[in-house]
């Protein structure tokens, strides 16, 4: 296993090496938000979503102080608003009470936020405090993973258990981000560009 999975590593690289996080932030705490607005939206989408929202509400502070209809109204684009507005508006609060009003940095902390779960935090803490070990299992992590054999489960804590398991130290924040732009590019949901696949020669194409 350690053999292919470093080829996998290896030919991702080679194809993404900037790959990062596709989110637009200037601080821990906008990217938590930026991050909660993701979930079930694009990236592309929320980035033209949130410098409306932090020209008006740039941190915790400010953000725990709105109305969560304020917030629907500027988020409502994203879809799933009052959801969202409600976590963002409880997490700010949440920050501020118990934080400082700073983005804490260990995963058992960033788990008492409300609407925050372990894909959040992962990325938290690979963008924020530099975790090379972080990973984060969004749609694209677990399909390619899937696909690639790296894991024989779905569910997501499942799936980053796994690839915790056989990825080698330091390589799974990078990884991640690969996985992501490979999967908007060429292992997509619906048809896979086997053709033109860096890994198609060790792939075992299980779709």
């Amino acid at each position: 296993m350690s053999a292919y999975v470093n080829a996998v590593i290896s030919e991702l690289a080679a194809a993404y090496p900037n790959a990062d996080c596709s989110l637009d932030y200037i601080s821990p705490f906008q990217l938590l938000v930026a991050t909660r607005l993701a979930a079930q939206c694009t990236d592309k989408r929320v980035n033209m979503v949130t410098p409306e929202l932090f020209a008006r509400f740039p941190d915790a502070d400010r953000m725990s102080e709105a109305g969560v209809a304020e917030i629907e109204a500027i988020i409502h684009p994203c879809g799933l608003s009052p959801t969202k507005a409600k976590n963002i508006s409880e997490t700010s609060k949440a920050l501020v009470s118990n934080f400082g009003g700073s983005v804490p940095g260990t995963m058992d902390e960033l788990l008492t936020l409300p609407g925050v779960g372990r894909k959040t935090a992962n990325l938290i803490l690979g963008e924020v405090f530099g975790d090379k070990n972080a990973v984060v299992v969004d749609t694209h992590c677990a399909r390619l993973a899937y696909r690639l054999r790296l894991t024989e489960n779905h569910l997501p804590e499942k799936i980053e258990r796994d690839l915790r398991a056989v990825l080698p130290d330091g390589t799974a924040r990078a990884l991640c981000h690969r996985f992501v732009e490979h999967g908007r590019c060429v292992c997509t949901a619906r048809k896979p560009s086997c053709g033109v696949c860096c890994l198609a020669e060790f792939c075992p194409k299980r779709l």
